[in-house]
């Protein structure tokens, strides 16, 4: 769904054209019906302002399932807590019917406290209270090494008993640390078999980076040659588990190109156009990339062939497109500063640190919308500015971008960044200047049709 007109932040058109940022349609009415209540949320919590909208959660993992289920393949979904901190939106995959996958002790426990009834744990560098702590769970552990096969079977004594994967390193993953090579893996089944029944072995893993379904077909062909090898050892496979990578549409595809076409160093308060930029304008959603790995060749049928003929299931651990449009980010507006050449700086309370795409040389290619706290003088000038934090550090900035204004934001305005819960919102969070951590708010139904916002728990 594109922005409503009401909606479009006020601005001009130089440049590249506006990336507006795609909209659940009930944010979008909080949004454009009731300015006031944000201005009122904002007032009162601080900013930056981070609300979680968990009733997006069903819907995007139907949408996956819908897709799985097309080819009848057999399926399980985790959902990837390393995405977002908020409590909340573990609740609403638990509440959806996935699993979750963690990487830390700190998220499996706030699994078990969501209720989750399946967890993965799929961490390179578990500690040994990590791996016991799942092992007494019946958590899936990913094993990423021999020496972690080797940890986990020794903290298992004699009566211990531990379900597990061996993550392999697809030969398309170059140097990654993450992994084991095929001859590893070879060498895990058999100390698996050694360990007997105190290890319960159930598939792979493996996961690549990127967003392109093709490498994850063909990593799933070079997979089933350990899963025949397994068979040999008396470990029949159950799984394979291929991650996430998963994309997530932030914008319109057709004006996505259209930007990156349109793009030049002179677009940027740093005059270079950024290296590398997640596909924000994707041509594919998160069902339509499911629908092409299952149909894409594999040993001879399709990977959804493939696994139906081989009796497997498929797991997948979707983060940020599992959260899709679970969240936004609001930043309140200190001042605009002019800096010549027609642009300026607009300082908003907050840092980058709640935005965190610049600190990987990289930019949210997603516009903010612009929420006035009063009405703009009929005679204001556009303009073009970036977006910086209220730190000391010259690298704090949210926005590179110069983006186009109407007028200049002013003191007490609200810039509202969409769709931040995956990986944007709070992954480098601090209390640098110490600063207070950002609110982060819970946006639940009320009787009357609207939302009430408690504090995410």
């Amino acid at each position: 769904m594109t922005l409503s007109a009401p909606l479009a932040a006020r601005r001009a058109r130089p440049g590249p054209p506006p990336l507006t940022p795609l909209l659940d349609p009930l944010i979008e009415r909080v949004i454009r019906d009731t300015p006031e209540c944000l201005h009122a949320l904002v007032a009162r919590h601080g900013s930056p302002l981070n609300i979680v909208w968990p009733h997006t959660v069903a819907g995007n993992v139907a949408r996956m399932r819908c897709a799985l289920s097309a080819e009848r393949v057999d399926h399980a979904i985790f959902y990837g807590a390393k995405a977002n901190k908020s409590q909340a939106l573990i609740r609403a995959a638990v509440a959806a019917g996935v699993g979750v996958d963690v990487s830390s002790a700190a998220e499996f426990e706030d699994a078990v406290r969501a209720g989750a009834a399946r967890i993965c744990a799929t961490g390179p560098a578990k500690t040994m209270l990590f791996l016991r702590q799942l092992a007494e769970a019946g958590a899936l552990v990913a094993v990423d090494s021999l020496e972690e096969l080797d940890d986990l079977v020794a903290l298992l004594g004699p009566t211990g008993r531990a379900r597990v994967l061996l993550r392999y390193r697809p030969r398309s993953a170059g140097r990654t640390r993450f992994g084991m090579a095929a001859d590893a893996v070879l060498e895990g089944l058999r100390r698996v078999a050694r360990a007997g029944a105190r290890v319960a072995f159930e598939g792979f893993h493996l996961h690549l980076s990127g967003y392109d379904y093709a490498s994850r077909a063909v990593a799933i062909a070079e997979v089933a040659a350990l899963v025949e090898a397994a068979a040999g050892l008396g470990l029949p496979a159950r799984l394979i588990d291929i991650g996430g990578g998963l994309p997530v549409r932030y914008v319109a595809p057709e004006a996505y190109a259209h930007y990156l076409a349109e793009q030049g160093p002179e677009h940027y308060g740093t005059g270079r156009v950024p290296g590398d930029f997640y596909p924000y304008g994707s041509a594919l959603t998160a069902a339509d990339w499911i629908a092409g790995l299952l149909q894409a060749p594999c040993r001879g049928t399709t990977v959804a062939g493939y696994l139906r003929s081989a009796g497997l299931q498929l797991a997948l651990e979707p983060g940020r497109s599992l959260v899709d449009q679970a969240a936004i980010s609001l930043f309140r507006v200190i001042r605009t500063k002019p800096i010549g050449d027609g642009t300026a700086i607009v300082f908003v309370e907050g840092s980058s640190f709640s935005a965190c795409e610049t600190w990987f040389a990289s930019e949210f290619l997603v516009d903010p919308i612009l929420l006035p706290a009063a009405a703009r003088r009929p005679d204001a000038a556009p303009l073009r500015a970036s977006i910086a934090g209220h730190s000391c550090l010259d690298g704090d900035v949210v926005s590179h971008r110069l983006l186009a204004f109407d007028s200049a934001p002013q003191a007490e305005d609200l810039l509202i960044y969409a769709n931040t819960a995956g990986y944007q919102m709070d992954l480098l969070e601090n209390e640098f200047h110490r600063h207070p951590m950002p609110a982060r708010l819970v946006a639940g139904p009320s009787p009357d049709g609207a939302f009430i916002f408690v504090r995410d728990k």
